[in-house]
């Protein structure tokens, strides 16, 4: 299950503390429908490597000045290209 890019493995104090970043941060990008974390059976927020990955990148732009709304934009449309490429690489034949 750790090998899961989508498994929820880090509580959101872990999540800042590996980002550099404040839990505050991590709760704007959940407002902002960037990522929506799943919650602990006590309610309390996890996130995934992949999620991580969004939200560093979006501490990336931020911290260029990029408008958080601009940057959670940026990321979907960056995130959807690399989806659609990777759909699109030939099948190698077995």
């Amino acid at each position: 299950m750790f090998d899961d890019d989508d498994y929820p493995a880090y509580t959101m104090g872990r999540a800042a503390e590996m980002l550099g970043t404040t839990p505050g941060f991590l709760r704007s990008l959940d407002e902002a429908e960037l990522i929506t974390p799943q919650r602990s059976e006590g309610g309390h927020r996890r996130y995934s490597r992949y999620q991580l990955r969004l939200a560093a990148r979006a501490r990336e732009l931020v911290d260029q000045g990029t408008a958080l709304d601009a940057a959670c934009r940026i990321i979907i449309l960056e995130d959807q290209l690399q989806e659609a490429l990777r759909l699109n690489q030939p099948q190698n034949p077995s």
